[in-house]
């Protein structure tokens, strides 16, 4: 196995330098940070994170995301003397790539490792796609972000007017601005920013209960479209 950098994160300084013995031993280099501020003070450029779980308020995707905003793209396992089986899997769902059991028992860590090290790669341009996805999508319009769900969703202009109360000028509208903002040129690229995002689907308001949208300035002043029906321009009444 190659050397690898193991950056050991929080936990008690017992712990830290137990993990740091024991990757030392197989032949690896080891630092320890008693805090994340730590940390980004001199941030590492690889390797991989060894993190205490419970350490940083918000689990793994607060974690990933101030690694992200400093710039520090190392694959996180988290490690912990409990390894709750609940706690476990919410680091994994939240991004962390391995979770180990403390104290690190030498032989089981040298295989371990080595998986990581397998999948290190991949997960590594997978954040940095999803991290830059969630900052562009990050500067839409609350009704653009709801559009460019939609049309990840396979929903037409139509059906997007209908779920949203606006007419299909204006969601055109929208998503002509949402592919400006997204520097995407065609609905396609849009789409995949969306996916690489991993957003979770916002609930939708009920329709009925809402008055449509007007259209935006662009459009005041202009003739009604012939394509649009005088429900896409008078407010709906709602039902009672």
């Amino acid at each position: 196995m190659e050397r690898t950098h193991l950056h050991i994160l929080g936990g008690g300084s017992r712990a830290r330098a137990e993990q740091a013995r024991i990757a030392f031993a197989l032949g690896h280099h080891a630092e320890v940070y008693g805090s994340l501020e730590e940390l980004i003070e001199r941030p590492p450029v690889e390797g991989i994170l060894l993190a205490a779980d419970g350490d940083i308020p918000g689990g793994v995707p607060a974690l990933l995301a101030r690694l992200g905003q400093a710039g520090i793209w190392l694959p996180v396992v988290m490690t912990a003397e409990d390894c709750a089986t609940d706690r476990v899997v919410d680091a994994i769902r939240g991004g962390a790539i391995d979770y180990l059991s403390l104290p690190l028992e030498m032989g089981t860590f040298a295989r371990r490792l080595q998986c990581i090290l397998s999948e290190a790669g991949p997960q590594i341009e997978r954040r940095r796609r999803e991290l830059d996805a969630r900052r562009q999508i990050g500067e839409l319009s609350r009704r653009e972000r709801q559009v460019l769900e939609s049309l990840a969703a396979g929903r037409s202009n139509k059906l997007i007017a209908r779920d949203l109360g606006i007419s299909p000028r204006t969601v055109e509208i929208h998503r002509a601005n949402m592919m400006t903002k997204l520097g995407a040129g065609h609905p396609a690229d849009a789409v995949r920013l969306w996916i690489d995002a991993r957003f979770e689907p916002e609930v939708p308001e009920s329709a009925d209960h809402r008055t449509p949208e007007r259209a935006p300035v662009e459009t005041i002043g202009r003739r009604q479209d012939s394509s649009d029906t005088p429900a896409d321009w008078e407010p709906r009444r709602a039902l009672r």
